[in-house]
């Protein structure tokens, strides 16, 4: 199994001041290795279109791209893999499919887990670990949760959900394997964390 990134960027172009293709380079400048693409709003032909720019730029930077939950698109641009929501396709589907891909998986709850990682996901965003304003009405799982869930598992975690900066060590010291995010990695578009090559 491959070594995956500490950090995963997701993407919102809907909060990319700087346009798609700008804030994009931006985040893989600052050497963040893993990023989904998720524009859930798009139609194909358009997702189509923007994951090849998202692929071009990946590849430039040598970072992994994978699909939020359209496994058509991931196929047709050639992305790593594809992120798989609670209510998609069974990870072991995609995996028996195209065991090539890499396999992310949303899951909220330590059952959500459990699930992913008997079908073979290769690793899961748990979430949310705290308050996050994309989700006000969902309760978070909180550092607590994140470090009893991971210490029962053995598929990687990383933490989503309301994940600053700051908050980076707190996860990974409770678990962790890594942190996912949007606009953690756009603060000041300009600046962010400087890590996530290696772990």
């Amino acid at each position: 199994m491959r070594t995956l990134p500490r950090l995963y960027a997701i993407t919102d172009r809907r909060k990319f001041r700087a346009g798609f293709t700008t804030a994009l380079e931006g985040i893989l400048r600052r050497n963040v290795k893993m990023i989904q693409l998720r524009e859930k709003d798009l139609g194909g032909r358009e997702l189509y279109s923007l994951a090849r720019q998202a692929r071009e730029l990946t590849e430039q930077y040598g970072a992994l791209l994978l699909i939020n939950e359209r496994l058509d698109i991931a196929v047709a641009v050639g992305a790593d893999g594809v992120h798989l929501p609670e209510k998609g396709l069974p990870p072991g589907v995609v995996k028996d499919l195209f065991p090539h891909l890499l396999v992310g998986y949303s899951a909220h709850s330590l059952e959500g887990v459990l699930y992913a990682q008997k079908e073979g996901a290769d690793f899961v965003t748990l979430s949310p670990i705290f308050r996050t304003e994309s989700h006000p009405e969902a309760e978070p799982l909180g550092l607590e949760e994140l470090k009893r869930v991971s210490a029962k598992v053995n598929v990687p975690i990383y933490a989503l959900g309301g994940v600053t900066q700051e908050r980076i060590e707190l996860c990974l010291k409770n678990g962790a394997y890594g942190v996912a995010g949007i606009t953690m990695f756009l603060d000041g578009e300009d600046e962010g964390p400087d890590s996530g090559g290696s772990p």
